[in-house]
């Protein structure tokens, strides 16, 4: 039997009924919810009741596992800086970035080449292979700190990790994965996790995918990396709140039992997905990605704006994960019912396919850049809508959707493309620098 040790804790702690003279301020009206009394561990302490969960979700996973209660985010940031100690302050990293790691580049002032896709790609998927890393890690003098990206991506495309890891390795770097969308992986037969096919570090929201509550997630490390272990906690806690949610924690130590168990459910759950799938190919909807658990569809062939399917889903009482005029995305779990299955499929096959609209996404540019993205940053800006930021260098970064390829990042000439491309996602305001 996994062990549940935070849970056991927050039990018997409610059950004392105890006159409570320390945080949080509720004084116990929200239940679990506690800060880190005696005998209730600490996040950022490698003993204690948090390190003995730690330890059982290590077993899960099969690496060594860290939790985070600030989502991938701040998983994010704690490997980046890992990474970089001692390695310089060079990296490669796709484009298709959460704003997350745009916020480790200027916090700890990197210096990125960024992998964009060779046929324009969209702001969404970013297409990044094994000879495209190769190629940026071969034109450099010296190898990079790290190589970074994100798959799956938000329209459920997976990379090649275990090609892109072996040109890492081989050229002698580190591969760091942004895996938010992707915790489920493992649990898969064959395991599609990024450590398991060869990624140093990765990031996971477990709350994204597993039954786990919003803000948590792991940061996990291989065999290889375990080098880096002894200073997760101590890299964390600059990166964190020292007040971290203990009903957080309580759901990520009560999914390592449910997740032992979990194998068998999803694959049945994806047969079902893989029936949904079928269905609205069948339609003549235009599906894209390889997620399992994650539909995302081209709505314009169908002759609808994603926009439009979305408000007409909701309609049906039926809300999606992600809309834009171009996609859109719905992510399922095996916590989703036959029903809700049920639904989606009918209210998709049900709406009258139209003529296709023949207007596409506008391709992805990397503007000329001006300054770093820290100069930009914390230098002093104004906001103006993209027509009237022609010329002008971004103070931020344009990133839309999370995780997407932003426009323009801080410290990068926004040109004509765009701004024109600022202006079709709806951007009505840019921070640039004065």
């Amino acid at each position: 039997m996994i062990p549940t040790p935070i849970a056991d804790f927050l039990d018997k702690y409610d059950a004392l009924g105890a006159a409570r003279f320390h945080m949080p301020g509720h004084k116990g009206a929200y239940r679990g919810d506690i800060t880190e009394i005696d005998g209730a561990g600490d996040l950022f302490s490698d003993v204690g009741i948090v390190a003995e969960s730690e330890s059982a979700a290590s077993g899960v996973f099969g690496s060594k596992t860290f939790y985070s209660i600030e989502g991938s985010s701040l998983a994010i940031r704690t490997m980046a800086s890992l990474a970089v100690r001692g390695r310089g302050k060079r990296v490669i990293a796709a484009r298709n970035a959460h704003v997350s790691f745009i916020s480790a580049v200027i916090m700890l002032d990197l210096d990125v080449e960024w992998l964009t896709p060779a046929d324009g790609g969209n702001r969404v998927f970013c297409g990044v292979t094994p000879d495209g890393v190769a190629r940026a890690i071969d034109s450099s003098d010296e190898p990079p700190a790290f190589v970074y990206i994100t798959s799956p991506d938000y329209l459920g495309n997976i990379a090649d990790i275990a090609g892109i890891a072996r040109v890492c390795h081989e050229r002698g770097t580190l591969l760091l994965v942004d895996n938010a969308h992707g915790a489920y992986l493992k649990f898969l037969t064959p395991s599609l996790h990024p450590v398991d096919l060869g990624a140093d570090m990765c990031a996971d929201s477990a709350h994204k995918t597993l039954p786990v509550l919003t803000g948590g997630a792991y940061l996990h490390l291989s065999d290889d990396a375990s080098k880096f272990a002894p200073f997760v906690k101590e890299t964390m806690r600059h990166f964190a709140t020292s007040s971290p949610s203990y009903p957080i924690m309580r759901s990520l130590d009560e999914a390592n039992r449910i997740l032992s168990e979990l194998p068998g459910r999803l694959s049945t759950f994806a047969e079902k997905m893989g029936g949904v799938k079928k269905a609205l190919s069948d339609a003549g909807w235009r599906l894209i990605g390889d997620e399992a658990l994650k539909i995302s569809l081209m709505t314009k062939p169908y002759g609808y704006t994603g926009d439009e399917v979305a408000e007409y889903l909701i309609s049906r009482g039926i809300v999606a994960e992600f809309h834009d005029p171009d996609f859109i995305s719905f992510m399922a779990t095996p916590e989703n019912t036959d029903e809700d299955l049920t639904a989606l499929t009918s209210a998709l096959t049900s709406l009258p396919r139209r003529a296709a609209i023949d207007t596409a996404p506008p391709a992805v540019t990397t503007p000329r850049a001006a300054m770093t993205p820290r100069e930009a940053f914390f230098a002093e800006r104004e906001a103006l809508p993209p027509r009237e930021c022609v010329g002008r260098i971004a103070a931020s970064a344009s990133v839309s959707c999370p995780p997407a390829i932003p426009i323009v990042m801080p410290g990068e000439v926004i040109d004509k493309d765009a701004a024109d491309t600022l202006e079709y996602y709806g951007t009505k305001k840019v921070f640039v620098v004065k």
